[in-house]
């Protein structure tokens, strides 16, 4: 058969820097995880996994979002320039692009940069701008197919997919799909709260 993204190891809990995206292939929706680490540097990104340019296109948007918004997160600016950035995409040997990790890649970067988890039952998907507006993306259906197989209990997707699920009841049937149109929306969901001080 094909050879899938995710092997039967797959992350089952909360971990800091690893997220459930979700990929339409040939042979339809797969998980696919992305995991960011930040260790001491000079402020280098670093991406692997054999990834196609849309996808790097799509990193370096999100590591832009999170710096612009960094007071937001409570990261230090200084974060940024005395660490580099290693966002690695597993099952290095399947080449992987297109744009719609963007929000997948950004929780990632942004659970690496604040320590805060991510909750390990949402799987994600949608394009990112550098407005941290969610965008469009294509194969909903067969992804939230591969999500139900990997019994995750919640798919954020772009409120701009939402007609792509009218009328497909058996698909949703199990599975909250949380519709989001911004980038907060999907960290205020996902990220572990900030802990008080």
């Amino acid at each position: 058969g094909p050879r899938s993204f995710v092997d039967e190891g797959m992350q089952r809990h909360d971990q800091i820097g690893i997220s459930n995206g979700l990929a339409w292939t040939a042979y339809g929706g797969e998980i696919l995880q992305i995991e960011a680490v930040l260790m001491p540097g000079i402020g280098k990104l670093m991406l692997t996994g054999q990834l196609g340019d849309v996808m790097k296109e799509s990193a370096q948007a999100a590591v832009s979002y999170a710096r612009a918004h960094a007071d937001e997160f409570g990261i230090d600016q200084s974060l940024f320039k005395q660490h580099d950035l290693h966002i690695h995409v597993p099952a290095g040997a399947i080449p992987k692009d297109g744009p719609s990790a963007g929000i997948t890649m950004l929780t990632a970067i942004l659970s690496a940069l604040t320590k805060r988890s991510i909750n390990a039952q949402y799987a994600m998907t949608g394009e990112l701008n550098l407005r941290g507006d969610v965008m469009r993306i294509g194969g909903l259906k067969e992804k939230v197919l591969a999500a139900k197989r990997n019994n995750l209990s919640h798919v954020i997707a772009p409120l701009k997919n939402k007609a792509d699920l009218k009328d497909l009841d058996e698909i949703t049937d199990g599975i909250e799909i949380v519709w989001v149109e911004h980038a907060n929306e999907v960290l205020a969901r996902v990220l572990e709260p900030v802990k008080e001080k």
